[in-house]
């Protein structure tokens, strides 16, 4: 994931109260955390696994996966 795309992720992801995991393999980092996730080097098309715990879990999963499916807002 490149670092508008991380930035875009770590800005949505900051806005709620549960925790949010990103899992890619045998890593897992802090998806609120820019560094981590620029670290797992999550290109196109690489598939990951995201894990929401907390009081608005379903709200932060369903926003970050409205991201993800609008490619981040970027253009093709």
């Amino acid at each position: 994931m490149h670092a508008r795309a991380a930035a875009k992720f770590v800005r949505i992801a900051s806005g709620f109260q549960s925790e949010i995991m990103i899992h890619l393999g045998n890593r897992e980092v802090n998806g609120k955390s820019i560094m981590g996730i620029m670290m797992l080097s999550a290109g196109k098309g690489t598939e990951i696994n995201i894990i929401t715990i907390g009081p608005d879990e379903n709200e932060a999963m369903s926003s970050l996966e409205d991201l993800i499916i609008n490619k981040f807002g970027e253009p093709e």
